[in-house]
């Protein structure tokens, strides 16, 4: 929000959603700002973060900038809870964790690594690119690349993800603050200036020396189909984006503004088990 990009339709802006999750509420109030200031709709993205285009911008020195009612109307949602860090909250989760099926309930272990994230000021110089994934076991999104990240082996313990190699396995419970270690181990890594490596696997060696993976890391499976699945319902959005009368008809699934939603890799929706 703080960088907007200077699309041909006017400022696009990323809102990112640590493992997709925000409740009803957010979601209702970001599709009302995408409807007082952008082009009236919610687009989805591959990260399962939400993006508004078509904004209002102002030319600076340093480049385009929100007007301020757009600022505070984005800051009012609450999905902006550390400006300074939001280029490194890039943290993709299984999204039916928690729900049903999977080795482990990631979600707390997701809120976890973000306050670690976003509690360490040398965190917000990570890269916009730099991506975390989290599997719960169920192989979703385990074979997504990644700079960082973790595969549940059961319901105590993960390995974790290094790049493209294997880490150590570790129990769940200390699995935030392994990843955020390895975070500021790239850092100090990566270098300056324009070379400087996006990614852990641009670096010149391997950021921790690489384990064998536990057969158990080894999985996969295909994306949820859209409609009903294990924990939920699976909205499609049509063509990546939501518009006004699909978010209030998510968050009237969801059983209202409070209940959360989970924004999926696949550019749709889980809405938790609820009576329909």
């Amino acid at each position: 929000m703080l960088r907007p990009w200077p699309a041909d339709d006017g400022a696009l802006v990323r809102v990112r959603l640590v493992g997709g999750r925000l409740p009803g509420s957010s979601l209702r109030a970001l599709g009302r700002v995408a409807l007082a200031h952008g082009d009236g709709r919610l687009h989805l993205t591959g990260r399962a973060n939400l993006q508004l285009r078509a904004l209002p911008s102002v030319a600076t020195v340093d480049g385009p900038v929100l007007p301020p009612e757009v600022v505070d109307a984005i800051v009012a949602t609450g999905l902006l809870p550390a400006p300074s860090h939001d280029l490194a909250r890039n943290v993709v989760v299984s999204p039916q964790t928690g729900l049903a099926g999977g080795r482990a309930d990631l979600r707390p272990v997701a809120a976890r690594l973000d306050a670690l994230l976003c509690a360490d000021p040398t965190l917000a110089a990570l890269p916009g690119r730099f991506l975390h994934v989290l599997d719960d076991g169920r192989g979703d999104v385990a074979g997504r690349g990644c700079d960082l990240g973790l595969v549940a082996l059961d319901a105590r313990t993960a390995q974790l993800r290094v790049g493209g190699a294997w880490g150590e396995v570790v129990a769940l419970a200390e699995a935030p603050a392994r990843l955020v270690g390895l975070a500021r181990a790239f850092l100090d890594a990566r270098g300056t200036g324009p070379g400087a490596a996006w990614h852990v696997d641009e670096l010149a060696g391997p950021l921790v020396p690489p384990r064998p993976p536990d057969e158990r890391a080894l999985v996969r499976s295909t994306p949820p189909a859209y409609g009903a699945v294990a924990g939920g319902w699976h909205q499609e959005a049509v063509h990546g984006v939501l518009g006004a009368a699909d978010v209030d008809a998510l968050v009237e699934r969801a059983g209202g503004p409070d209940a959360d939603l989970v924004v999926t890799p696949w550019r749709g929706v889980l809405v938790p088990e609820v009576a329909r």
